[in-house]
């Protein structure tokens, strides 16, 4: 009985070590995010530069959403990790910055100075870097709570609410964060086609993150993904 009290508080143990190391690295990367945002909006500062425009870029958003996620999981208990609300946070904070590395792979490429992510590894932490380890993140760490498919679809309600914004503030100030966005070459139109092709990405990887979050590593299906997970 005693060897087997001294096997459970030596593996209570472990997870306290483990627990706070894992917030340290986050504390870490957030940090990391921070200052090549900070060092960014330094550098544009210094040229012909609109705070507005800098904050309306969906990198610069989702990049410091991801930090504050990062942070907020940091600073939480274990159990406290687990809840619904943290979970959604995590969920579409990483959805939101795959979305960026996928975007940016495929369509923005060769486009930094009109992203203003001009010095390399600035550019390399928010459109490489970050994507990657948020996902990573999502995917190893296993205190997430389990999300069902229709909770992904909460997650798009920021991106969506991002179009109508630039959409909205364009014609305003005469000025888009991305050309797949801006009407003025090609009608809107295009503009529809864009938004729909990265929707479906978007739902797409909603739909895996949430799956992810039921599935251990592929080890062991998640039970009770209903509503009684949420109490």
């Amino acid at each position: 009985m005693a060897l087997r009290d001294g096997s459970v508080q030596d593996s209570g143990a472990a997870s306290t070590v483990g627990s706070r190391l894992l917030a340290g690295y986050r504390l870490l990367v957030a940090a990391g995010v921070l200052v090549a945002v900070g060092t960014q909006f330094a550098n544009s500062a210094a040229r012909n530069f609109s705070v507005g425009n800098f904050f309306s870029f969906f990198t610069i958003q989702s990049n410091l959403l991801g930090a504050a996620a990062f942070i907020v999981a940091a600073l939480t208990p274990r159990r406290a990790r687990q809840s619904f609300g943290l979970s959604l946070f995590r969920g579409a904070t990483t959805l939101y910055m795959a979305i960026t590395g996928v975007v940016f792979t495929l369509l923005l490429r060769g486009l930094e100075e009109s992203l203003q992510t001009t010095e390399p590894w600035i550019n390399t932490v928010l459109h490489y870097l970050f994507p990657l380890i948020i996902v990573a993140d999502w995917l190893l760490d296993r205190t997430v709570r389990p999300l069902r498919t229709r909770d992904g679809l909460l997650f798009l309600i920021y991106p969506v609410g991002y179009l109508a914004y630039s959409l909205i503030r364009g014609p305003i100030v005469d000025w888009y964060p991305y050309p797949f966005i801006d009407p003025r070459p090609s009608g809107y139109g295009t503009v529809v086609v864009g938004a729909l092709a990265v929707t479906v990405v978007a739902v797409v990887a909603a739909t895996l993150l949430c799956w992810a979050s039921r599935v251990d590593l592929g080890r062991r299906p998640v039970t009770g993904t209903g509503d009684a997970t949420r109490r």
